[in-house]
């Protein structure tokens, strides 16, 4: 009786449920489901053109499913307008890096917040110490999270001026500063050194659980998603192939198959 009850009380952060998506002619996403529990840091793996971005896309709206569900801590999200996904609870970071490089470090990770407070800072400009007081917030909320970063000896620099894995980490900042309770993260490691992605990881894995934070990654580089990820979902051609543990993964046939190319 106590397995059926912690298995009925169950709710994901992420629910996603028959989630289709069509361009024209072209099923970008066939009836693809898949979870992501509290605290939990889930791999999304597959062959280039598997619907991998296409399933963030409409996780942040930016996509609209012509089928299926998507749920956030049990409220559906997939008719929510595109400028309520931060307010709601979640953050992203693309592919490529996206960098005001006239900013600063901080006011770079600023943004982060703004975007979240939305209509709360319009009202703050209604009132002078609404606005300074508003500001100064969000500043020590920056600086906060540059200093968890190990990043504040870098705050005044120009955000053009970093190396490319500090961008890496400083777009990571910036999506911490919305306070999201899920993370996408859309191929973080791209780019990055062997010894980079080894950081990399140990970064994402630290602020996973000082934040309590769930976070759905889509990665090619197979070592991290293997040593980072408590469960890893596959898709191939839009569809769900295999979800499971890294080592169920690891060796799952069908899986090898598509990344090789044999038939199954």
């Amino acid at each position: 009786m106590a397995v059926q009850e912690n298995i009925s009380a169950y709710l994901p952060v992420l629910a996603a449920d028959g989630v289709s998506v069509r361009f024209g002619g072209v099923q970008a996403l066939d009836n693809v489901s898949l979870d992501v529990g509290d605290g939990e840091i889930c791999g999304l793996i597959g062959p280039n053109g598997a619907g991998k971005t296409t399933f963030l896309n409409a996780i942040t709206c930016l996509t609209r499913p012509q089928r299926g569900s998507i749920q956030l801590s049990g409220r559906t999200i997939s008719d929510a307008a595109v400028r309520d996904i931060i307010g709601l609870g979640i953050a992203r970071t693309f592919q490529n890096v996206g960098v005001y490089g006239s900013m600063s470090v901080l006011e770079n990770v600023m943004l982060g917040a703004h975007h979240k407070m939305g209509g709360k800072v319009a009202r703050a400009l209604l009132n002078p110490f609404g606005a300074w007081a508003e500001e100064r917030t969000v500043r020590r909320q920056a600086e906060a999270i540059l200093d968890e970063l190990g990043m504040s000896a870098l705050s005044a620099a120009r955000a053009d001026s970093l190396p490319y894995p500090l961008q890496k980490r400083m777009e990571i900042a910036r999506a911490l500063a919305a306070e999201p309770r899920l993370l996408l993260l859309d191929e973080p490691a791209g780019g990055l050194t062997h010894g980079e992605v080894s950081e990399f990881g140990k970064l994402i894995n630290t602020i996973r659980h000082s934040r309590k934070l769930s976070i759905l990654l889509i990665e090619h580089h197979m070592g991290l998603v293997m040593s980072l990820c408590d469960r890893i979902h596959v898709f191939h051609l839009g569809r769900n192939l295999a979800s499971g543990r890294p080592e169920e993964i690891r060796t799952n046939e069908a899986v090898i198959a598509a990344y090789l190319g044999r038939s199954e």
